[in-house]
């Protein structure tokens, strides 16, 4: 294949050389007819490049695994390098052979430089321009030597096309990346750097409501496609240049989220396997997702990770703490240098109050080494991270310990945050007592101003660990306090069996002592504004005043109510606890009293025979009927006996 190209006058004068053999896919190009005496055409046999032309190839430069066969007289004339060479005789048929070791851009930009050498018309374009100006520095294809070299076309193709476009500017600095240390030392990584950091300060800024645009999306995407040594460098160029720490923040977020693919994953669950005795081992499953571009390379990843932690702006609006906690999961399964694992951790701690649970539960990555370790010891194998949280809590503590003076407490929120969490983990069978106990009572004794979270999580564990100690459940109830439950804590609390009964009196008894402190409190309080109402016209009601004492004097017959009940049981049991002497001693008297009345019978029965039949008919007339039946019939019973 043939491609004709425009006239370009030269004139040298070199040997005649023939062709090699064994030619295979040949690439020829035709020369303009000017140069008809150097080479008719350059031809691709594989891994050498050859000129055909009447006059022979006088020089064989490898590049690589490429050999060039050409002529001296054209890269003598432009290139200072090949100019101070001193050539020596080869044992091969041409006449001089020698190789460029470590030419930047390889062969094919080697291929670029012969067609400008023979004066062949060459594209500069963006992917190119930067090898081209690293192999022109290399052959020293400067001024000095002709008019309008290469280096010259290349540097100023840079300078006024390149940078002043946003894509191109990443273009070259993605064709850097094999170029060093060339491309440092010709301060093409610094320039291109910095044209981005100036295009992205002074460009548009981030909306307030934190949404990005298509084209600042773009931007974004382009910027994470770069290599992490020279997004390090833009970050530092952007903060030099004053920008805002959102911007920064902005695309350090975009980047991890592009070139570390388990950032944004959501885990699918945590799944026990192994249930036993003593033991239990979980594995975290992760969605597959491959980022194209990107190699999933443990070490890559972990460079990455730590080259963001460590340019992560200090403003604490710049990174939201979402995404801080991501990137402690992914340094934690990464296994990250401690000391910036312990910079994050303190990061973390100082916008604590705006974490989520779900974001707090990290799990326990563990290798199979440390999973063997602890198969003996489940004190430590539980499902989540919490010796991380332990020490987020800490700092957390330690900030607010210095900023105490300023009156700046985030500790309630902090608390329920940290109330959430413990419920969260008190599901783990594996967590042990210690641990849930020594989490819990890390925050100061009034940073809660309700216990009804730490109630719930302390149901929980106990729960979930039936088979708890009784000593252990004392002590797991003693952290919280039964005056700070609400009133439904209090009720759920007095019927819960799985608490201890100490726990449920104290929880009793201080539902009555609140009962007692608003019936006092309420008392002087109606009898002050029911004296002061009519003088001080205060808001009060007569209405309220009277709904207030009908409670209080409903409150007050309950009482008395309860009070009676009492003591009618308590004297139901005294009688039924008698001795048996008292109930033998009620039987004696019981016969006594019927001996006397069976005598006084006796005795009237003679009184009423001594009186004779006009007794007994004047009697039954004054008598009604009933009563003349019941004594005949007692008589007839008498006789009878």
């Amino acid at each position: 294949m043939k491609k004709a190209f425009p006239t370009v006058p030269l004139s040298p004068q070199v040997s005649d050389l023939s062709d090699s053999s064994d030619q295979a896919q040949e690439q020829s190009i035709v020369v303009p007819p000017k140069l008809i005496t150097i080479a008719d055409s350059l031809q691709d046999n594989e891994l050498s490049w050859f000129a055909n032309s009447q006059i022979q190839p006088d020089i064989s430069i490898q590049v690589e695994d490429v050999n060039f066969r050409i002529h001296k007289y054209p890269l003598v004339s432009k290139c200072g390098y090949i100019r101070r060479l001193e050539f020596q005789p080869s044992i091969s048929n041409y006449e001089y052979d020698f190789k460029l070791e470590n030419f930047p851009g390889g062969s094919e930009t080697f291929q670029i430089i012969l067609r400008f050498c023979y004066g062949l018309p060459v594209d500069l374009t963006p992917e190119n321009v930067a090898s081209l100006r690293c192999a022109s520095e290399y052959l020293e294809m400067t001024e000095e030597i002709e008019d309008g070299n290469l280096v010259v076309k290349t540097e100023t193709f840079i300078t006024f096309v390149v940078l002043s476009s946003w894509r191109d500017t990443i273009t070259v600095l993605k064709s850097c990346e094999t170029l060093s240390p060339w491309t440092e030392n010709l301060q093409i990584v610094r320039r291109c750097c910095d044209a981005i950091a100036w295009k992205a300060s002074t460009g548009r800024q981030p909306q307030e409501d934190g949404s990005t645009g298509d084209e600042d999306y773009l931007k974004l995407d382009e910027l994470a496609s770069l290599r992490i040594d020279h997004f390090m460098r833009i970050i530092t160029a952007i903060r030099a240049q004053g920008s805002k720490p959102e911007i920064i923040g902005k695309c350090i977020i975009h980047y991890a989220e592009r070139c570390l693919p388990g950032i944004d994953v959501e885990l699918e669950g945590l799944r026990g396997h192994g249930y036993g005795k003593n033991e239990i081992t979980f594995r975290v499953f992760f969605q597959s997702s491959e980022r194209s571009g990107f190699i999933n390379n443990g070490k890559e990843q972990k460079a990455i990770i730590e080259s963001l932690i460590s340019i992560l702006p200090p403003q604490l609006e710049a990174i939201p703490c979402k995404f801080l906690l991501k990137m402690l999961r992914m340094a934690i399964l990464y296994s990250v240098t401690p000391a910036l694992v312990s910079e994050l951790e303190k990061r973390i701690a100082l916008v604590l109050e705006e974490a989520n649970v779900n974001d707090l539960l990290i799990p326990s990555y563990r290798n199979q080494v440390d999973q063997a370790k602890l198969m003996n010891s489940p004190e430590r194998c539980t499902m989540h991270d919490v010796d991380t949280v332990q020490r987020i809590i800490e700092y957390f503590l330690m900030h607010e310990q210095q900023q105490y003076a300023q009156q700046k407490s985030g500790k309630h929120n902090v608390s329920k945050l940290l109330d959430n969490y413990l419920a969260a983990i008190a599901r783990d069978p594996n967590l042990s007592t210690t641990k849930f106990q020594v989490l819990a009572e890390s925050l100061p004794e009034g940073a809660r101003t309700c216990h009804d979270g730490l109630y719930r999580a302390i149901d929980t564990y106990i729960k979930t660990h039936p088979l708890l100690p009784e000593h252990d459940r004392r002590r797991l109830c003693k952290i919280m306090n039964c005056e700070k439950l609400s009133l439904d804590a209090c009720m759920h609390a007095a019927q819960n069996d799985r608490l201890p009964l100490r726990t449920v009196i104290q929880v009793l008894f201080s539902e009555q002592i609140k009962m007692r402190t608003a019936m006092r409190a309420k008392e002087p309080t109606t009898q002050q504004s029911g004296n002061n109402s009519p003088n001080n016209n205060q808001s009060a009601t007569d209405a309220e005043i009277k709904s207030l004492r009908a409670e209080l004097e409903n409150v007050k017959a309950k009482m008395a109510e309860l009070q009676s009940d009492y003591a009618e049981l308590q004297q139901e049991y005294e009688k039924l606890s008698g001795s048996k002497q008292q109930r033998s001693r009620r039987m004696s008297g019981w016969a006594s009293s019927w001996r006397k009345v069976k005598n006084s019978f006796h005795s009237k029965r003679e009184g009423d025979v001594n009186n004779g039949d006009q007794g007994d008919y004047g009697h039954q007339r004054q008598s009604p009927r009933g009563q003349v039946r019941r004594r005949s019939s007692f008589r007839r019973r008498v006789s009878i006996s």
